[in-house]
């Protein structure tokens, strides 16, 4: 089967694709597994200046990647080259830690002497989204490589130009044949390889209800799974928040790729007191972005992915707006080709509204209005997701206590949500499961095994 990928600001036809036959597919996962055998008795320290290579490889790449990113998915060519920079960086953070990160560790028990050791399972396959081509992506592999695991990338089929240069990229830093593979299946190879003895574990990040389908096929076959799902994260601003500082962390944390991210900002919960200082610097600067062709450099929006991602947003928008909110700036598609929409900011926004109930993931933000912290909180808690989410405070103390009560796998106190390999990553409540980065990520797939030894005779 052939398929087509279309730059989003153009609407123009890149490259047409084919999809892989399963034989082809399930040859693959044997090599990667065969692969496996060797790269998983190498120890972390021999696998170490392979990763090394790899964060050359990707600086020296990031320019024309940066463009490939662009091209395919539609964020600024500036923040597609500091997503690879990213890459780079946090491949460095494990080549630097991995080593005493994977150590044996010593636990007093009952026998002389017992030990708990970190093996690779094998085979890790990923399935990976289009609105971080090479992070999502990365973020993945290198912790699972640098257990010892092989990979298979099955990637977004908009982005697999991205898939294919990141297999490159292994390629380029001298990486042993198969220990990385990019694959192009179906969805009924997909379930079959999932069940596949080839296959020791899955991760996924993607949508909640994609993440329910892989998380069923993978307990059917007993194979380990690391889901990041979706999120609705709370921007939490309390009254002795500073307003202009408060306001520009907010459109950073909501514009970043568009709004097209799991962790951007979505729900903007504004204590009264400020509710209009708030809103009136925050629609200043959001009227201020620059939106168009995102291979130009000075471009601080770019396009959305897809015609039916500006169809989502509308409709979201549309029901807020027969309920009651009011859009302060923007609201509508931009006119001429490709698939934008501005910058948006709708107030009078409540539970009920679909901008306020469901993930919204494009460049529209909802201002909701409580009277103290306690409401906050407690409609902070009351999504369905819990992945991320960030309170602006000039009190740490109290930041940190709001922080400990907001049911998200990370919280940021006066800083948007993000993610940084040396901290764990993941949500809870339809959010996922499981961790990625840090040492957390690096042993989710990993055997933990037990070794005691005790006297003989």
């Amino acid at each position: 089967m052939e398929f087509r990928t279309v730059n989003p600001a153009t609407g123009e036809v890149i490259r047409t694709w084919r999809t892989m036959a399963s034989d082809e597919v399930m040859q693959t996962a044997r090599r990667a597994r065969d692969a496996f055998n060797q790269w998983g008795d190498l120890s972390v320290e021999e696998r170490v200046p392979y990763f090394q290579r790899l964060a050359k490889v990707l600086r020296d790449n990031a320019e024309q990647w940066a463009v490939l990113v662009t091209t395919e998915m539609g964020k600024p060519v500036t923040e597609a080259k500091a997503e690879i920079e990213k890459c780079a960086w946090m491949t460095e953070v494990y080549a630097a830690n991995a080593a005493a990160w994977l150590a044996d560790e010593k636990v007093v028990a009952d026998g002389l002497e017992h030990i708990v050791t970190f093996q690779p399972l094998g085979v890790i396959f990923s399935i990976m989204p289009w609105n971080y081509p090479f992070w999502q992506a990365l973020r993945f592999a290198v912790p699972g490589l640098m257990a010892g695991n092989t990979s298979l990338l099955k990637h977004a089929s908009n982005v697999t130009g991205c898939a294919f240069a990141i297999e490159d990229a292994f390629v380029q830093a001298g990486f042993p044949d198969n220990v990385f593979r990019t694959i192009v299946p179906d969805y009924e190879t997909v379930s079959a390889l999932i069940a596949s003895d080839n296959v020791q574990g899955v991760s996924l990040t993607g949508s909640t209800q994609v993440g329910r389908h892989i998380g069923s096929e993978a307990g059917r076959s007993l194979k380990k799974v690391v889901l990041e799902l979706g999120g609705s994260d709370p921007f939490i601003i309390l009254e002795d928040a500073e307003i202009d500082f408060t306001a520009r962390g907010a459109v950073t944390g909501r514009m970043v790729t568009a709004g097209q991210s799991c962790i951007a900002s979505k729900r903007f919960i504004v204590v009264e007191k400020i509710v209009d200082a708030f809103t009136r610097r925050f629609t200043e600067l959001m009227k201020e972005l620059k939106v168009g062709d995102p291979l130009n450099q000075t471009t601080q929006v770019g396009s959305l992915v897809n015609e039916a991602a500006i169809s989502e947003l509308e409709g979201q928008l549309a029901q807020s707006v027969s309920l009651g909110a009011r859009v302060l700036c923007g609201g509508e598609r931009l006119p001429g080709r490709g698939f934008f929409f501005p910058p948006t900011v709708v107030t009078n926004t409540r539970p009920g509204m679909r901008l306020v109930d469901e993930e919204v993931f494009g460049p529209i933000a909802p201002i909701i209005t409580v009277k103290d912290e306690a409401e906050a909180i407690s409609l902070a808690n009351s999504s369905e997701f819990g992945l991320g989410g960030s309170v602006w405070t000039r009190d740490l103390a109290r930041g940190v206590r709001v922080a400990r009560q907001v049911e998200s796998g990370t919280l940021f106190v006066n800083s948007i949500t993000k993610s940084d390999p040396r901290m764990p990553f993941g949500g809870v409540k339809n959010s996922g499961l499981g961790r990625e980065l840090s040492h957390y990520g690096l042993k989710e797939f990993v055997n933990v095994k037990g070794i005691s030894l005790y006297k003989h005779g």
